[in-house]
């Protein structure tokens, strides 16, 4: 026997056994009503629906609402009022935020979304999750602080490292020095020995222990001079190196301009000036032993902090041929006027017109940092290498005063001489020295900023492009403006010669 559903009921199909008609029967006995197909389906399928929504209601509900509602009375009330129950959780999470970042956390963060995820899964508490998060953050920020540190520290490390295959090159020049006899021949040969002093010929000056930056200095100068016959390049350097640089610039001769090399133990120092110096090098210990004593007892984080650390460490501020430039009319008594380069520039055109400059009586000529929209480009002022904090430094100079720049500078050495900016520079070197050296901020230019206050005369700003090499740089310089630049500045890190080197800057060097 069979059965089917219809519009009127069940009825039944064909004819089936007498057990089979009692089952029938029993079945619509116990059926009690007929069941209509239009009631049936629609019901089922209604039913189905809401089911699913309540269940997907349910789920998001009880989800959303885990830290602030644990009931079932707490879950119903907010099934029927959705809007009034987000603004009460987003006030509960404000306040829950508010009271983490007032108070103490003394939890460990999670290291990463999935183990917080973890952690707040067995704690159904809107407060422990705001601590647990700020806990989190707290964590990372000291990982990202101590990651820029060590990065720093890797760029300072990186930027005075070279190719291997140049480790050797000051020994084996010193080698070729004490064999070949052309290495040792004199620089200049004696028939140019007489622009030496010559106040009608370009004199240079170059202070480095570095020979082939010196090398590159020499070699740009010449092939961008429209004469460079008048050029006389005084490379004046420490008594270790002098051999190598000797050795190198007497093979790699220049025919068309004349080249001098003399080391530092060459030259007859006055009893004067042989204390200043000592008092320089005596000053730079000091500085060293300051710097990297705190350096090591204190976690620096802060970014302009640390650079002023790894400044201060750094082989140019304690180098004293850097700082031997205070002493240039000592050096060289029968010159007039000179152009003093440092030795990570490169020259790009023609310079012979700095000759002719005329300095209105001041003793230098410098480039200032001064065509940014305020008037001096940021970081450039005095507050950003004195320390204005200090009475000896705010009663005697202006913080807003736009810093000249090193790298490039004409020097009237006659002007010079009668000025005591070499006195007033040793002055302020011991004040620094009873101050606790903190009367400024480690580096060559600050004690120079003070010593020369009043005697620079400011030059167009397309003589020089500096503070290459510098990971702030990347954008702020653009290629234009440096392929207008007659001298282009590395004082950065990163050399591009090196392989932390900018590729942006590649083709310049």
């Amino acid at each position: 026997m069979k059965f089917y559903v219809s519009t009127k009921g069940i009825k039944r199909v064909g004819n089936g056994s007498p057990k089979n008609t009692a089952t029938a029967a029993a079945a619509a006995a116990a059926t009690g009503r007929r069941i209509s197909n239009r009631t049936v389906i629609p019901a089922v399928v209604v039913l189905g629906i809401l089911s699913i929504f309540a269940f997907l209601r349910v789920a998001v509900l009880a989800l959303d609402s885990s830290f602030i509602c644990s009931s079932f009375d707490c879950l119903g009330w907010r099934f029927f009022s959705n809007g009034d129950t987000t603004m009460k959780l987003r006030a509960e999470l404000i306040r829950a935020l508010m009271e983490a970042n007032d108070g103490n956390v003394n939890e460990r963060g999670a290291d990463t979304f999935n183990e917080l995820v973890n952690v707040m899964a067995s704690k159904q508490d809107l407060k422990a999750f705001a601590f647990n998060t700020k806990a989190m953050f707290l964590q990372m920020e000291r990982k990202v602080q101590s990651a820029k540190k060590q990065e720093s520290v890797s760029w300072h490390l990186a930027s005075h490292g070279f190719p291997k295959g140049l480790h050797c090159l000051s020994l084996k020049l010193a080698e070729e020095y004490a064999v070949n006899a052309m290495a040792r021949s004199r620089l200049p040969p004696p028939e140019y020995a007489s622009r030496l002093v010559d106040p009608t010929f370009h004199h240079l000056v170059l202070f480095t222990d570095n020979v082939l930056a010196a090398s590159v200095v020499v070699a740009s100068t010449v092939e961008n001079s429209a004469n460079p016959e008048k050029l006389v390049f005084h490379i004046v350097t420490d008594k270790k190196t002098y051999t190598a640089m000797h050795a190198w610039f007497s093979i790699n001769t220049i025919k068309s301009a004349v080249v001098e090399v003399r080391g530092l133990h060459h030259y007859d120092w006055s009893e004067e000036a042989n204390a200043g110096v000592k008092e320089m090098l005596e000053t730079n210990h000091l500085i060293w032993k300051h710097y990297y004593n705190n350096y090591i007892e204190n976690d620096l984080h802060d970014g302009e902090e640390l650079n002023r650390y790894l400044e201060a460490l750094g082989p140019s501020t304690l180098s004293l041929l850097n700082h031997l430039r205070i002493y240039l009319p000592e050096l060289f008594p029968d010159l007039n006027k000179v152009v003093f380069l440092d030795d990570d520039v490169v020259v790009q055109h023609d310079i012979s017109s700095l000759w002719e400059l005329d300095l209105n009586g001041k003793v230098s000529g410098s480039v200032f940092k001064s065509w940014c929209e305020d008037g001096c480009c940021y970081g450039n002022k005095y507050a950003n290498f004195l320390n204005f904090s200090h009475p000896f430094i705010s009663s005697n100079f202006v913080s807003d005063l736009c810093a000249w720049t090193y790298g490039m500078n004409v020097f009237d050495l006659q002007a010079w001489r009668r000025t005591n900016i070499t006195e007033t520079y040793h002055h302020w070197l011991r004040l620094n020295v009873k101050s606790g050296l903190g009367l400024w901020y480690p580096g060559v230019l600050p004690p120079a900023l003070i010593a020369f206050e009043g005697q620079v005369h400011p030059i167009d700003s397309s003589w020089l492009v500096t503070d290459l090499g510098y990971r702030h740089q990347y954008e702020e310089i653009s290629i234009e403006r440096l392929e207008a630049a007659a001298v282009v500045h590395f004082n950065g890190p990163a050399k591009p010669w090196l392989e932390i080197g900018i590729p942006k800057f590649e083709e310049l060097q």
